[in-house]
């Protein structure tokens, strides 16, 4: 039986959804080759996604012909069922669904923070824009990888408001990310990872966005270090659990889901919720901007379609649950602002 073939995707070292799912492959054993991008372009001869993202993996599909995708999340899941062995989703299906909540929050929020400190603050915006360009793999003039970071960040500056990053809405993101380390920095006090003993796909959602908040851009980075150094140091751990030797009994167990894994939903509830249900609403109703109030500060952003996916996708999990596992879930996010979501 010949082995399989490394799979192949394209990413960057700035990407915090290539920097998630290259520790989930890592930590699965699975192997792969990881592409640079090359001017930006896809390498010849491989499949161009519908939306230019990273990472791109470039996978088969039922005939063998190669097709491209992009979003971690199914990604995860297709590799459960084509890889064996070192799951990131949990077997029990009450804790898989809240493992599926915790990600969605971290690829989905906890990524407004990572973009707001990159392109809100000088400090940030400048080593972004001197070093982002330079991650390809070619050689570059000094004044050509100056040009392109100083074109890079005035076109990613202009792009804030895209995750609803403004004057008015600062406040609210920076107050969420100094909470969400709280929170975190807790938790790590008593259980290595989010869901127990071994990591679950939150963690690698977590993970993704901490590689640029926690240790790359600088004013995040200060914060984590000065009020979570726990949380630094869970990146560098997360990195690479190749050597981990993880156990079905390292989940959690269900009476024994500690009150910090609440407090967490509770960040959750407090922050994610609001913007997510109201998001749902203008797209709904058609309105060209989504308002509404976030722990007491104001919300205002433009609405974001695939946000309104996610809402979907959440609320079908969550009815995928028989009725015991449901009453499970309903009992860990009760009081959190998580159940809103299902209301």
């Amino acid at each position: 039986m010949s082995e399989r073939k490394p799979l192949e995707l394209m990413g960057a070292p700035g990407s915090p959804y290539t920097r998630k799912m290259l520790a989930v492959l890592r930590y699965r054993h699975i192997p792969y080759r990881l592409m640079f991008q090359r001017g930006g372009m896809i390498p010849k001869d491989y499949p161009v996604p519908k939306v230019a993202l990273l990472p791109t993996f470039f996978l088969p599909d039922a005939n063998g012909k190669m097709e491209a995708h992009v979003d971690s999340t199914p990604l995860i899941r297709r590799f459960e069922t084509e890889f064996e062995g070192r799951n990131v989703i949990p077997a029990d299906p009450a804790l898989a669904f809240l493992d599926y909540l915790l990600e969605d929050y971290a690829d989905e929020w906890l990524t407004k923070a990572m973009f707001h400190y990159r392109w809100y603050y000088q400090p940030d915006i400048d080593k972004a824009a001197a070093i982002l360009p330079r991650w390809l793999v070619e050689p570059q003039k000094e004044e050509d990888a100056l040009a392109l970071g100083k074109i890079f960040a005035e076109r990613q500056i202009s792009r804030l408001y895209v995750v609803g990053s403004n004057p008015e809405t600062a406040p609210v993101i920076e107050a969420s990310y100094e909470r969400f380390l709280g929170a975190f920095r807790a938790h790590l006090e008593n259980s290595s990872f989010l869901l127990g003993a071994r990591p679950g796909g939150g963690d690698f959602g977590v993970y993704g966005q901490l590689t640029q908040l926690a240790t790359f851009d600088p004013t995040p980075m200060q914060l984590t270090l000065d009020k979570a150094p726990a949380v630094y140091a869970f990146v560098d751990l997360v990195d690479d659990l190749s050597g981990l030797r993880p156990q079905d009994s390292d989940w959690v167990a269900r009476a024994d889901v500690p009150e910090t894994l609440r407090a967490i939903f509770k960040e959750v509830g407090t922050y994610y919720v609001p913007a997510l249900l109201a998001n749902a609403a203008a797209l709904m109703s058609g309105a060209q901007t989504v308002e509404t109030e976030i722990d007491g500060a104001r919300w205002v952003q433009q609405p974001f379609p695939y946000q309104g996916k996610c809402l979907k996708w959440l609320r079908d999990e969550r009815e995928r649950l028989n009725d015991a596992d449901r009453r499970f879930v309903d009992h860990v996010l009760a009081g959190t602002g998580c159940e809103k979501l299902f209301a």
